[in-house]
Parts: structure tokens; sequence; C-alpha cells
């Protein structure tokens, strides 16, 4: 395996980690009073783990902000 395809494996994993941890966000928003907040996080990305947060989805947050992460930092390596 080359360099380019473990970056490009990287890039991929870890967005769509962070796709699957935003939904999740969303939905665990969209179950709780105000239901508001879940459309707007949805359109407002960084709104999903600051809400989360407030409403003790820890988990979630977590693996939200590591798969940010690991997005910007695999799409940093890749560019250079």
């Amino acid at each position: 395996m080359s360099r380019d395809e473990a970056l490009f494996g990287g890039v991929v994993l870890s967005f769509a980690v962070l796709v699957v941890a935003h939904l999740a966000l969303v939905v665990g928003l969209a179950a709780r009073r105000p239901r508001w907040r879940a459309l707007a996080a949805l359109v407002i990305i960084p709104l999903a783990p600051y809400w989360g947060r407030a409403e003790r989805m820890h988990a979630r947050v977590v693996v939200w902000i590591a798969s940010a992460l690991a997005y910007g930092g695999s799409l940093w390596l890749a560019s250079r």
C-alpha cells in the first residue's frame, strides 16, 4: 500500500465517521426539546457538538471532535 492510498483511506474513513457522528448528534437533538436545534445543527455544522455537549451526549461529541480533527489532519497530510 502506497502513502497516497493510505492517506486517501484516512481521509475517506475519517470523513465517513464525522458524517455518522454528526447525524447521530442531530438525531439526538431531534429527540429533545426544542426540536428546532436539530435543524439548525444540521445546517450550521459546529452547533451539533456544542448543543450535544449541553444535552449530555458526551460520547457522540467526543467522536465528532476526534473525527473532525482526524479529517483535518489527514487532509493536511494529503495536501503536502
